[in-house]
């Protein structure tokens, strides 16, 4: 972890171990919501399109 030393020593310990540990989990959560999001929208038209033209091309073709 990178050294704050702008940080008063009083921060650093059993306390600051739980102030870091509260931040890491409140990042993940917000991460997995933005994941959720994400894999959530719809998948564009002109994307399915694509994929159906693939799908159509004979095997061997690229």
């Amino acid at each position: 972890m990178i050294d704050e030393p702008h940080r008063e020593p009083s921060k650093r310990g059993p306390a600051a171990i739980d102030e870091a540990r509260l931040r890491q989990h409140a990042i993940g959560v917000r991460l997995r919501q933005m994941f959720d999001d994400v894999v959530n929208e719809p998948v564009p038209d002109e994307f399915l399109e694509i994929l159906r033209k693939h799908d159509q091309k004979p095997s061997g073709t690229e």
